[in-house]
């Protein structure tokens, strides 16, 4: 470093006393392009040299950040700058509420160079062991006549399942992987830590005795949301796809559909995005004679939803909409799903555990294997076939068969009275 004038060359820097120590420093270029300072200190000449050796063998290799952010402030400037531009709405919120409630208030004053794999390791440690009632405050926030646990004194334990641990790492680990990108650390700590992976839920999804009685009480009914819940049912859509779905994404004529929207409320607003979860979901999928009769029936029930409405009616697109032409909100979705298997008598499921009863129903229907294996979105032919060896009884198939050729007729009594009764202001039919 030192030529053989005794002087540093042109950029090299300088060791001085600082303070009760030592500091240096050398010209670096920054990640934006820039010519600054990079300063080092340390207790003595030899220490201070040794980090002056190291910043200059980094200098020589690429960028190099003069000043470095704490783990919150560039969390921050991930979320706006990587995640939101990137990923969909509902991803984007769902890594903002992690870092913000399970990452800043643990790690977001440590500096972004300076995390260490110990302190992952307490990290995750604590956080598995932390009850959130407590650290959000939610018994708190309640009326003072109504907390019941943490506000009181007596903790409620509501921590984490191991698999929410996980996620919280899995975000940590996705900004420390831009950090390296942007070459601000040397190496993600969040990946170094071994976890133990979470056992995922297996789901005890409906026998397809239990969604032919569903299916036929809602049409008996005369439910409006029924053709929705024949499309989850028989062809394993989603809530906000099956929500989401337009006229537009539909052809009767030629028996198919196609996934390209989702409705979805994010951040206290309905948003309609123009894609479908997966690449894979965007398929174009064969109609079944069943869903065809339901989407039929269910245009010509909006129909006169709309002349009843007038002048009241909003226009959209929207294949299910409420008495008004408003969007179906997810959250009265699901609340009206939960009413119907009550009233069905059949047991209480998430909706979207009824995608697991999908195969079985498109057996039970009689559809042609490759038709379901393109439904299923199956890549090999043998994997549906091996759906189709667990088919249901000869009555099933009977039933299943009546109901899709009663679609097509007329609404008896009690089911007129049903929906005349049932829908209120928001299209939600009243208990």
């Amino acid at each position: 470093m030192v030529g053989v004038s005794g002087k540093r060359g042109n950029g090299e820097g300088s060791i001085y006393p600082y303070r009760s120590g030592y500091a240096a420093y050398a010209w670096v270029t920054t990640p934006e392009g820039g010519r600054k300072r990079k300063y080092v200190y340390g207790p003595t000449r030899k220490a201070v040299h040794e980090k002056w050796l190291k910043l200059h063998t980094e200098a020589k290799k690429g960028p190099v950040a003069t000043s470095t952010p704490t783990l919150a402030q560039y969390l921050a400037y991930w979320l706006k700058e990587v995640v939101e531009p990137n990923l969909r709405p509902l991803t984007a919120a769902t890594y903002e509420t992690t870092v913000r409630l399970h990452i800043v208030p643990f790690l977001g004053s440590k500096r972004l160079d300076r995390l260490t794999v110990q302190d992952m390791r307490a990290w995750l440690n604590k956080l598995a062991d932390t009850c959130q009632c407590c650290a959000q405050g939610k018994d708190a926030r309640r009326p003072e006549e109504r907390r019941r646990c943490c506000a009181k004194g007596r903790c409620c334990g509501r921590t984490l399942s191991k698999r929410s641990v996980n996620d919280a790492r899995t975000v940590l680990r996705s900004a420390l992987t831009n950090a390296m990108v942007e070459e601000r650390i040397s190496k993600n700590v969040a990946q170094l830590v071994k976890v133990q992976r979470a056992r995922r839920r297996r789901p005890d999804p409906w026998s397809v005795e239990e969604a032919c009685a569903l299916l036929e009480n809602a049409q008996m009914w005369r439910d409006y949301l029924y053709p929705a819940y024949v499309l989850i049912l028989v062809l394993g859509l989603r809530k906000g796809e099956v929500l989401g779905l337009t006229w537009a994404d539909v052809n009767l004529d030629s028996g198919e559909l196609q996934i390209r929207h989702q409705l979805q409320r994010v951040r206290r607003r309905l948003l309609h995005t123009d894609t479908a979860k997966t690449e894979a979901s965007e398929a174009v999928l064969p109609l079944p004679d069943v869903c065809l009769a339901a989407l039929r029936l269910r245009q010509k029930e909006q129909q006169a939803a709309k002349e009843r409405a007038g002048d009241l009616w909003t226009e959209s697109d929207l294949v299910f909409t409420t008495r008004y032409g408003t969007p179906v909100e997810p959250r009265n979705f699901t609340r009206e799903f939960d009413r119907r298997c009550e009233r069905a008598g059949v047991r209480r499921i998430r909706v979207h555990d009824t995608r697991h009863t999908c195969a079985s129903l498109l057996a039970a229907l009689d559809v042609h294997p490759r038709i379901a294996m393109q439904i299923l979105r199956h890549s090999e032919i043998a994997v549906t076939m091996e759906v189709y060896t667990h088919v249901p009884s000869a009555d099933t198939r009977r039933a299943l068969r009546k109901l899709g050729e009663a679609l097509g007729g007329g609404s008896t009594e009690k089911g007129e009275k049903g929906r005349q009764e049932g829908e209120d202001m928001d299209g939600r039919p009243e208990s």
